[in-house]
C-alpha cells in the first residue's frame, strides 16, 4: 500500500496547521509504508519511505488580476502533479490548494480520493478579500471535491458537524482523526535566548499568541483587548504574514494605539522557527488563541503540550482540545453573526479575553495546575502514532473496498 499526499504547504514552506499535519502524518506514516508527497515549491527529498517533490508554479507570464494568481498557480501545480506519473494506490489531499489535483487522479487514475479537512471555505468568507472572485471557485471546488471523495476525514467533531450541514457527503464516507503532536518535540524548555533576542524580559510575566494576521485567527480582537488587561505582565504578539494590505494596516493601527497606552507590547512581525516558538510557549505565563474559526485549533495543543495554560475562544475543534477550567478558559462567542466574518459585540468578547488574561496571571498557581493538566491531555489523547495507525487503518478499509467495487 502506497500513499499519495497533496498539499500546499511542506517543510521548509509551512505557515500554517495543514502544513504542520502533513509534516508529522507523512514522517509518521512513513514508518509503516511507502508515502509520497507533492507539495508547492522546490523541495526534493528521498529517504527510506518517504520521498517528497516540490512543484514551482511559472506565474511570470499571467496577466491575471493579482488576487487570481494564487489560484490559477494551485491549478497549474495540481496539473503538474498528475503530469509526472502517479504509482500509489490512493491519494489524500490537504486543503483546497490540491483539491483539483486529487480529483485528476482520482478520475485519470483511478484509485481512490481521501481528503482531510482543514478547514471549510463557506466559513472562511474573509478570504474574498485575499482572492476576490477566485473565492468562489475555492467554494465551487472544494464542494466538488468533498462530494466525490471516497472518504473524507474532519480533524474535530464539530468539523465533521460542519461537513454534515453544508455538503451531501454519504455518511459511512465521514470520519473524524484529530490532529497530533509530537510530544518528544514540544515540550517545556527552560532556555531565554529567543526571549532576549527579540526584547522580552524574561523576569516579567507575557500572554502570548501565534499566528498569522488573518480575520480567522481573531488577533485584531485581542490587540483591542489589551487596554482592558491589568499592569504588570506583556504582551507578546508573533504575528506576521498578513493576508492582504488592508488587515495589515488594521494591525499596524491596533498595535499602534495599544502601544501608545501600555509599555511591555511587542510585537515579532515574522513567522519563527520551531525552536524559537517552542520557547515562547514555554516561557509564556498564557497563551492566548481568539480564533473565530477554528476547526481545530493545533496552535492550543503545541502550547498545551509545553504545559502553558490557554485562554481560548469557543469555537470548532478548539473545545475538543482545550477543558474549560481544567487546562484552560473558554471563551463563549454565541455573539458571533451567522458568518464568522465578524463578532456582532467585539467590545465584549474583547473584554471577556481579557477578563480570562487577567484571572490567570493573578494566580500562578492556577497557571500552573492547568499547564500541567495540559500536557497530560495532550499525552492522552494527540500523539501521531495512534492518528498515524487510524488513518493507515482508513486507507486500507478504503482500498478493500474499492477493490470489491472497482468502478465507483
Amino acid at each position: 500500500m502506497k500513499a499519495l499526499l497533496l498539499t500546499n504547504e511542506y517543510p521548509p514552506h509551512v505557515y500554517g496547521g495543514a502544513g504542520v499535519h502533513v509534516d508529522y502524518l507523512s514522517r509518521e506514516l512513513a514508518r509503516h509504508m511507502p508515502v509520497e508527497v507533492r507539495c508547492f515549491g522546490e523541495q526534493q527529498l528521498a529517504r527510506a519511505n518517504l520521498q517528497v517533490t516540490g512543484f514551482e508554479a511559472h506565474v511570470s507570464s499571467f496577466t491575471c488580476p493579482k488576487p487570481l494568481r494564487s489560484v490559477f498557480g494551485a491549478v497549474q501545480r495540481c496539473t503538474s502533479f498528475n503530469a509526472t506519473d502517479i504509482d500509489a494506490d490512493l491519494v489524500h489531499c490537504h486543503t483546497w490548494y490540491s483539491h483539483f489535483g486529487g480529483i485528476l487522479a482520482k478520475l485519470n487514475y483511478g484509485i481512490p480520493l481521501v481528503i482531510t479537512v482543514h478547514s471549510l471555505e463557506p466559513l472562511r468568507p474573509w478570504k474574498r478579500e485575499q482572492l476576490g472572485g477566485g473565492y468562489d471557485f475555492t467554494v465551487w471546488l472544494e464542494k466538488t471535491a468533498l462530494e466525490m471523495a471516497d472518504a473524507v476525514i474532519a480533524v474535530s467533531g464539530e468539523t465533521k458537524r460542519d461537513l454534515e450541514r453544508l455538503f451531501h457527503i454519504r455518511p459511512e464516507r465521514l470520519h473524524v482523526i484529530y490532529n497530533g503532536i509530537d510530544l518528544d518535540e514540544y515540550q517545556k524548555v527552560t532556555t531565554t535566548a529567543a526571549l532576549r533576542r527579540y526584547g522580552i524580559d524574561p523576569d516579567q510575566p507575557f500572554v502570548l499568541f501565534v499566528g498569522r494576521i488573518t480575520r480567522q485567527k481573531g488577533i485584531i480582537h485581542l490587540v483591542r483587548a489589551i487596554d482592558r488587561m491589568a499592569p504588570g505582565f506583556q504582551v507578546v504578539l508573533c504575528a506576521g504574514a498578513p493576508d492582504t494590505p488592508e488587515i495589515g494596516r488594521e494591525m499596524e493601527e491596533a498595535v499602534a494605539h495599544a502601544s501608545a497606552k501600555r509599555r511591555g507590547v511587542i510585537w515579532i512581525r515574522e513567522m519563527v522557527d520551531k525552536l524559537t516558538v517552542i520557547e515562547l510557549y514555554s516561557q509564556a505565563a498564557v497563551f492566548c488563541c481568539p480564533s473565530i474559526y477554528e476547526p481545530f485549533g493545533i496552535i492550543n495543543l503545541e502550547a498545551m503540550a509545553c504545559e502553558t495554560a490557554v485562554v481560548a475562544s469557543a469555537v470548532g475543534g478548539i473545545k475538543e482540545v482545550v477543558v474549560d477550567g481544567e487546562t484552560g478558559f473558554l471563551v463563549p462567542l454565541e455573539q458571533m453573526n451567522e458568518s464568522p466574518f465578524e463578532a456582532t459585540e467585539p467590545e465584549r468578547f474583547a473584554g471577556d479575553l481579557a477578563h480570562r488574561i487577567n484571572q490567570l496571571m493573578a494566580d500562578p498557581d492556577l497557571r500552573e495546575r492547568y499547564g500541567r493538566a495540559g500536557r497530560k491531555r495532550a499525552e492522552q489523547m494527540f500523539s501521531w502514532s495512534a492518528i498515524a495507525a487510524q488513518t493507515k487503518a482508513l486507507y486500507a478499509a478504503l482500498l478493500d473496498r474499492h477493490a470489491e467495487v472497482p468502478s465507483q
